[in-house]
This record gives C-alpha cells, sequence and structure tokens, in this order.
C-alpha cells in the first residue's frame, strides 16, 4: 500500500523531456548513459525541475521546431522559466546533476563518442550562466544510472548500474 502510494505521487521524465515537480511529489528519469539529468530546486519553495538532456547544444538540432528539453543550453533555460514562473526565486535555485557516462569505448580519437563528457560541460556551462551553483553531482563514469529527487529534502537518490545506490 505505502509503495502504491509512493508511486502515484512521481512525476516521471522521459528521455528528452523536462517536467516541475512539488511537495510532496517527487521527480524521477531513468535510462541515463551519456544523457545528464539537471535538477534545478528551489528548497524554500519546495520545487524542483528535472530535465533529462541528451545533447550539449541546441546547434546540432534539425532545421524546424525543436525539442527545448533534449539540449543543455535549452533546457535549462526552459527549467529556469518554469521554476521561476511558478514561484521559485531565481537566487535560491541550486542544481545537482547526474549522468554522463561515457558508454563506448573509443578506438581511436572519435571524438564524437565522447558525448556524455560534452553533455557534461554543457550543463555546468548553462547553470554557471545563471549563476545557479551545483551543489552535488554524480557524473562520468562507464555506467548507466536512474535518479530520484525529492524536493520535501532535497535528496538525489543515484541508482548506478552494478554499483547500488547513493544519496546526494
Amino acid at each position: 500500500m505505502e509503495e502504491m502510494k509512493k508511486e502515484s505521487r512521481i512525476v516521471h521524465v522521459g528521455i528528452s523531456e523536462l517536467k516541475i515537480a512539488r511537495t510532496p511529489q517527487l521527480i524521477r528519469t531513468t535510462g541515463l548513459g551519456s544523457c545528464v539529468a539537471v535538477i534545478i530546486f528551489d528548497k524554500d519553495s519546495k520545487m524542483a525541475g528535472l530535465a533529462h538532456v541528451m545533447l550539449p547544444d541546441s546547434s546540432l538540432a534539425r532545421a524546424g521546431k525543436i525539442n527545448t528539453a533534449k539540449f543543455a543550453d535549452t533546457a535549462i533555460k526552459e527549467l529556469v522559466l518554469q521554476l521561476t514562473s511558478k514561484g521559485a526565486n531565481l537566487q535560491r535555485l541550486k542544481a545537482k546533476i547526474a549522468g554522463g557516462a561515457q558508454m563506448f569505448q573509443p578506438s581511436g580519437q572519435e571524438d564524437f563518442l565522447k558525448i556524455g563528457q560534452k553533455n557534461i560541460d554543457a550543463v555546468k556551462k548553462h547553470l554557471s550562466y545563471y549563476q545557479i551553483p551545483i551543489v552535488a553531482e554524480d557524473v562520468g563514469g562507464m555506467s548507466g544510472r536512474s535518479v530520484e529527487f525529492d524536493p520535501e529534502t532535497t535528496v538525489l537518490t543515484i541508482r548506478t548500474v552494478k554499483q547500488g545506490i547513493k544519496f546526494l
């Protein structure tokens, strides 16, 4: 019964999506390989946004309408806009990030395979632009992750393949 109650208050975020959650909700994304989960939160308003960022920069998009949640530059901007329009204070925003694994072992100088690190770098750059401090991170490595964030406690739970659970 308790597990069913918890499941009903979870906001699920898919690949290249972003959503906002408020206490008592939890916000979760799974399947982070080279993707980066960006969680921006305001502890006082008990609100958080999560973006499942797939690529570093929207300049990589094909012509036409782009999915803002897919790219680090546009996803962070959109999270900040949504959070502040719903009552979060820009000066109180903080971030936690996870993901950006190196999922493929490059055999030579295949720079394009280092997308995980490029995503991490882009996320950090754009959070810095908004002066949002990263208060915790679990990035890089060679393993996929799933994350869940609680806006009430600001605890980020990270499940890493073959490495167990961490709390940040």
